[in-house]
Formats: structure tokens, sequence, C-alpha cells
């Protein structure tokens, strides 16, 4: 896919599903939720305090005529009934509202009643760049804080399987630091450098192109890979961003929204169902655009292996 108008034609065709909303009053939640439910993507239930969900509609104009309302004003209950209605089933996507991100972990992380796999969950942001006809794939800018060179690696292969799913078969893969050079006194250099060995040895299954340590420019800009003299098939042609922690892949991803006004989605992967994880202030744009790419990930299969230590998928 080259940009986020073939994700939504992509997914017209396929089956509706429906989707669990955490703390559902929010306008931009409920104009999302209201045209993903005009263009046959999600049917929806808004979990929250039931007048607050109804007085954030009339904000927006929306009805919510056709939209079931599960009461709980307790923000931290809410996003429980929420988790617990897709763990039985009873929707097929799970979706952040009006709620700390932080609160919101909490209640999908719960040990017996949460979304745990076993394997690591990790958050992706997706970019769209229209001047470059691409889809950029940032991670981990949203949930895991500092993670290490055996967290990094399951964190990558969360990506790989999502840029999968938006028709990217072979990413290439760029770990970001400062530099591009290694330096054992920058720890996320070596981190890179690592992570490219990995692949150098089939590490991944299946199989992606990765290298590191890239700075950002020569990790996307052909121009600028050349003026540095960074060769490789990597360089300047990155599907996939790794960023060192949760603040630089956080601030990347938002300044990409905020100075250069590109569309952006947000989803959580590694858990039992696909997660919508925006910014309570992301636009309703935004989180439509999210809700589509869960719906796209609900029926695919999860084939991916990692040869190292104990992550395995």
């Amino acid at each position: 896919m080259e940009n986020f108008d073939q994700l939504l034609e992509t997914v017209r065709e396929q089956p509706s599903r429906k989707v669990a909303v955490a703390v559902g009053q929010d306008p931009t939640v409920i104009q999302a939720v209201a045209e993903a439910r005009k263009q046959c993507l999600a049917e929806v239930v808004l979990v929250g305090d039931e007048a607050e969900i109804r007085k954030a509609a009339e904000l927006t104009g929306e009805s919510l005529a056709q939209t079931p309302i599960v009461h709980e004003a307790d923000p931290i209950k809410a996003t429980g009934i929420a988790v617990r209605m897709v763990t039985e089933g009873q929707a097929d996507i799970l979706m952040k509202g009006f709620i700390h991100t932080d609160d919101f972990l909490r209640g999908l992380l719960d040990k017996e009643h949460g979304l745990r796999t076993g394997s690591i969950m990790s958050h992706v942001f997706i970019a769209e760049i229209r001047d470059w006809k691409k889809l950029i794939f940032i991670t981990d800018g949203a949930m895991n804080i500092a993670p290490n060179l055996e967290q990094k690696a399951a964190i990558l292969l969360n990506a790989v399987y999502l840029a999968g799913l938006f028709g990217v078969a072979q990413p290439n893969v760029a770990a970001l630091a400062a530099v591009e050079l290694v330096n054992p006194k920058m720890p996320a250099t070596l981190d890179a450098a690592a992570l490219g060995k990995l692949a150098d040895r089939g590490q991944y299954v299946p199989g992606c192109t990765v290298d590191g340590p890239f700075g950002l420019d020569n990790a996307v800009s052909i121009a600028a890979a050349r003026h540095k003299k960074i060769t490789g098939s990597v360089a300047g042609q990155a599907d996939i961003l790794v960023v060192p922690d949760i603040e630089s892949g956080n601030m990347l991803a938002k300044s990409m929204v905020y100075f250069g006004g590109h569309r952006m989605i947000g989803l959580l992967v590694g858990a039992k169902v696909p997660v919508v994880l925006t910014s309570r202030a992301d636009s309703a744009e935004s989180k439509l655009l999210s809700i589509a790419g869960a719906v796209l990930m609900v029926n695919r299969e999860r084939a991916l292996k990692l040869k190292i230590g104990k992550v395995h998928y």
C-alpha cells in the first residue's frame, strides 16, 4: 500500500468487525466510530460514562441510536469491561478512548483478564508519506520504555508482521541512533549493529533486511546516505524505523503529524486481538484510520519466528 486510501478500500471489501472502546466519552472517538460504521468497516460498543458519552455525541452531531453503550463511570473499570469483552469473544478489536495510556495498558496487561500472549506487545506508528508514495512504520514510541536488545528484536518482528499486512513483503528495517557509526559509549549504536547482524545470520523468519546504526537522515534519504557514503540496501530506503527508546519514537511520530502534516495510525501488536492505541489528542481521522488498520489485522495468521533467547511466535 502506498497510502491510507488504499487501506480503506481494502478493508471495505472485508467483513465488518466489532470494536470495544474503553472510555468512549470523547468527541473524536465518537466521530471516528460513526464514520467507521458509515463506511461499513466496523460496529462499535462504547464503554464509559453514559451521560458523558451522550454529551460528547451532542457536540459532534452524531447519532448513537445504533451504538450500544455500557455504562461505567470509572475509567479503570470501564477499561476492564472493554478488555473482557474482547477476551470473551464479544468484540474483535480493543480501542483506547479518553483515558491515559498507562491506565489503559494496565487493564490490557491484567494477568487474569488481560490480552497477554506470552510474546512481547509493542506499539507501531504508521505514517503516510504521500510525496514518497509509501508508508513508514515507527516502533516503539508508545509502550516499551527502554527495551533491551532481545526486546528490540521482538519489537522489530512485530513491525515486520504489520508491514507485511500492508503489502511490504520484505521490508527494509533501519535501527536508528543519533549517529551511523558504532560507538561503545552509545548503547543504541551497539544494539542497532547487533540487530543488523541477527539478520545477516538469518535469525529473523521470514526474512527482512536489517541494518544499523542509522541516523534518521541516512535511513530515509538516499541523497543523505550517498553524501555520507553509507551503502547497503537499507540506506535511504527504510520501511521500518526501530527507535532506541520510547521518547525518541514518540517525538518522531508526533513531529511528523504536527510539523509535517502526515496522516498517522497507531496500533498495538502482539496482544490476543488488535488494539487501537492512539493519543487522546489525535484527530478523528487518525482514529478512523487506526480502526481500519486493526480490521486489516483481525483475520491474519501470525507466523513469524525469532531465533534468539526465549522470544518466539
